[in-house]
């Protein structure tokens, strides 16, 4: 009796991604935050130096950077975070594709609303997807 032999598919192989882990997540967050505080500062600086600037316009400033960093970098490539650590956001039905903006959008919303309690589900799913990437269509993988 021979042996039963596996055939495998190399090219297949080649293509699975890898999933980032939590602790490259958390670190892509944390990058990203330290981010947006500098970035926060140098606006807050920069507002200031210019003088009597309406509150409006310090809090249209504050909305931008905290509500249109994160999706727009995530529908054009990666954060800041995501590029350090070497993990991008891509579509879950097709994996070399981006998110477009309105699903980077919903990713986003979810994310603040749920805060961590999102990343629960990452221990049970075998691409490590939190919920907010569950709901938004999504994945993190790591970047080849």
């Amino acid at each position: 009796m021979q042996p039963e032999t596996t055939l495998t598919n190399p090219v297949a192989e080649e293509i699975a991604n890898e999933y980032p882990s939590l602790l490259k997540r958390y670190q892509s967050l944390f990058i990203d935050l330290l981010f947006s505080l500098f970035a926060m500062f140098g606006v807050v600086a920069m507002l200031d130096r210019i003088g009597e600037v309406p509150t409006w316009v310090r809090i249209v400033s504050f909305i931008l950077l905290w509500g249109v960093y994160e999706p727009l970098c995530v529908t054009l490539g990666c954060t800041i975070g995501n590029y350090l650590m070497g993990i991008r956001v891509r579509k879950a039905s097709d994996e070399t594709k981006r998110i477009n903006l309105l699903r980077a959008y919903i990713r986003f919303a979810f994310k603040i609303l749920l805060g961590w309690v999102s990343f629960i589900t990452m221990f049970s799913d075998k691409q490590r997807r939190a919920i907010h990437d569950l709901i938004a269509g999504s994945v993190m993988i790591i970047a080849k």
